[in-house]
C-alpha cells in the first residue's frame, strides 16, 4: 500500500511539472520581442538630453537646464494658484530674452530697444517691475523675481 501511494505521488508530481514546462513554452512563443530602450538616448537636434533636463538655448548657443540658469516666473493669471512656471534667460547685453513657456514647444525670443524698457514679441511683454511681469495682450500671466 505504501508503494502504491508513493508511486502515485511521483506520477502526480511528474505530470504537474510537465504541464508547467509546456505552459512556459507556450507563453514565451506568444510574447513579442520589444526593442531595447536606451536610457539617455533622447538627444534632440542640438544634442541636448531632455531626460537629463537639458534644453537648447538659442541665446546661449548651448544646452542648458533652464531651472538652473533661468529666472523663474510663477503663473499669476486670475489670482489663482497654478503649478505651472515659465523661465526666462537673458542675453549677455540684456537686449534679448528667451522665454520658455509650458504651453509652447519652442522658446520665444523677446527683444527690447533700450535698458529699462520691456522685452516684446507680438502680444507678449516682459516688464522689469518688482522682479518681472509677463503680460499677454495686456493681461498679467506670470510674475517672478
Amino acid at each position: 500500500m505504501k508503494k502504491v501511494f508513493l508511486f502515485s505521488i511521483i506520477i502526480g508530481l511528474s505530470f504537474s511539472c510537465g504541464k508547467k514546462v509546456s505552459q512556459e513554452n507556450q507563453t514565451t512563443t506568444k510574447e513579442e520581442v520589444k526593442p531595447e530602450h536606451i536610457v539617455g538616448g533622447d538627444s534632440d537636434a542640438h544634442g541636448c538630453k531632455g531626460s537629463a533636463g537639458y534644453t537648447w538655448s538659442s541665446l546661449k548657443k548651448e544646452c542648458v537646464r533652464i531651472f538652473e540658469v533661468g529666472t523663474k516666473l510663477e503663473h499669476a493669471e486670475d489670482g489663482k494658484t497654478y503649478s505651472t512656471v515659465a523661465y526666462v534667460i537673458f542675453e549677455k547685453d540684456g537686449n534679448k530674452a528667451e522665454l520658455f513657456l509650458d504651453t509652447q514647444k519652442e522658446p520665444i525670443i523677446l527683444e527690447r530697444k533700450t535698458e529699462g524698457e520691456p522685452w516684446i514679441k507680438g502680444d507678449l511683454e516682459l516688464i522689469p517691475w518688482k522682479g518681472y511681469v509677463l503680460k499677454k495682450a495686456g493681461k498679467i500671466i506670470y510674475t517672478g523675481e
